[in-house]
């Protein structure tokens, strides 16, 4: 069966994730570049994308050919000298030069395998700092949660939560903020959620394979979020859906499905399930007046029934929004800390999937699952915070100890430094080709996983 496309939708994520990933690269790269540079080494070649047989755009500078390739899988800078990517044996057979990387001393090669990482890691401090200065920080602090928690998974309610506990902890540690909690309870596999329900603590245990369960149910909706009441909220004036065909209006307030009373937006979707194809009746509280209002449901259970804003929600007493705003210099010290948290949110999540128990591994995705993160509309806040996440997991993942990796060539150097030895040449050939078939098995398995696997 083949599935419609939202062409006007999947162009503007394919748009956001090439220009993060082009941005990424490209300083990535220049952190290389720069390093290199500095030590009086040539560089031959610098180029955004991989250019194989031929590539898009070059121009010759000085004694460096700055470029664009054709095949969106990276970038890279030729340092003269190098084992790199580039597998030029023939130019490693002749006697070393003064510009090349292998002449220069340890700690010197050290520093340009680095500064790419670096780069990255400073790129996501000024990112995080500027939308911290723009626009500022909107947290929701979990005790102001009045009606406690909506379970959105249903994998949430088979894991023993239910909707409008209130959660005090996760692995004994407090959650003070909404936008911890799902994160939190993800990463803590095999642990316990505290919770208050009916005025009495209990604990509620989260599997070990709670990650693998979630990516083979293939749900893309969020796993925790505040009770909403049943509350209508604003119409798009080009939504058709049944609920606005029936007269719903924003602000109305639902109070009873085919005569079940409902309270809350949770207890509605049970009701309409049950109508499938069918018309549902609802009572609804428009102001002083008490309507009689009758919905078409689709097949899927669905009346299209919207919710209302975060501030709306809040100007309600049902949350509360706690906005932050920054001055240009406080700024930057909040990006700082702001990248080491995401850093350790990541080496959590990494954590996960590094157990085969958890089957986390399962959810490792390619360039559909990094497009799919970035919003359908363009939106210059959205934009800039994924790509300050990308540029942390970016300088992650590059300090990996596999070789072809900027973390290989790091752990080869600093043995070299410890032992004073430095490793045999055709060795690094091996090791670099070994790392190149590792990664690029990595490849194929991320984006198979999300056209035929786990992920589709």
């Amino acid at each position: 069966m083949l599935l419609a496309i939202n062409w006007a939708e999947f162009g503007i994520k394919a748009a956001q994730l090439l220009l993060s990933l082009s941005i990424l690269i490209v300083f990535h790269e220049f952190g290389h570049y720069i390093t290199a540079r500095w030590f009086k080494c040539r560089v031959e070649k610098f180029y955004l994308f991989f250019d194989p047989w031929f590539s898009l755009f070059k121009k010759k500078v000085g004694e460096t050919e700055y470029g664009i390739g054709w095949l969106p899988l990276g970038g890279y800078v030729k340092i003269s000298g190098m084992i790199d990517e580039s597998m030029d044996k023939e130019a490693m057979k002749l006697p070393a030069q003064d510009w090349e990387f292998r002449s220069k001393p340890a700690w010197q090669r050290l520093i340009i395998m680095i500064g790419g990482v670096t780069v990255n890691v400073l790129l996501a401090f000024i990112i995080y700092a500027m939308i911290l200065f723009v626009w500022g920080e909107d947290r929701i602090p979990m005790n102001s949660m009045r009606d406690g928690i909506w379970t959105q998974d249903k994998l949430m309610s088979e894991i023993g939560l239910r909707n409008g506990d209130k959660i005090l902890q996760v692995n004994g540690q407090p959650i003070d903020y909404l936008e911890n909690l799902n994160l939190k309870v993800l990463t803590g596999s095999g642990g316990t959620i505290l919770v208050e329900r009916n005025g009495k603590p209990q604990e509620v245990n989260i599997p070990v394979r709670l990650v693998g369960k979630l990516v083979e149910s293939k749900r893309r909706r969020g796993l925790l979020a505040y009770r909403i009441p049943s509350v209508v909220g604003a119409y798009d004036p080009k939504d058709t859906a049944f609920g606005k065909q029936a007269g719903l209006q924003e602000y109305d307030k639902i109070v009873a499905v085919d005569g079940k009373p409902v309270s809350f937006y949770d207890e509605m979707p049970p009701l309409f399930q049950q109508k499938k194809n069918a018309t549902a009746q609802m009572t609804v509280l428009r102001k002083n007046d008490t309507l009689q209002l009758t919905t078409k449901v689709d097949k899927e259970g669905r009346a299209g029934i919207p919710y209302l804003t975060h501030q709306q929600y809040a100007d309600m007493g049902v949350i509360k929004i706690e906005h932050l705003s920054y001055g240009f210099f406080e700024s930057f010290p909040a990006g700082v800390s702001k990248t080491f948290r995401k850093l350790g949110d990541y080496i959590d999540q990494f954590k996960l999937i590094l157990n085969p128990d958890t089957e986390a591994y399962k959810g490792i995705g390619g360039f559909k699952s990094m497009g799919s993160i970035f919003p359908a509309v363009w939106d210059w806040e959205s934009f800039w915070s994924i790509t300050a996440l990308f540029s942390i997991i970016l300088a992650f993942m590059n300090l990996l100890p596999i070789p072809a990796l900027d973390g290989g060539h790091v752990l080869f150097t600093l043995i070299e430094m410890i032992t004073g030895r430095k490793p045999n040449e055709k060795f690094l050939e091996y090791a670099q080709i070994v790392g190149m078939v590792i990664l690029f098995g990595l490849l194929i398995y991320a984006n198979g996983n999300d056209l035929f696997g786990w992920n589709k």
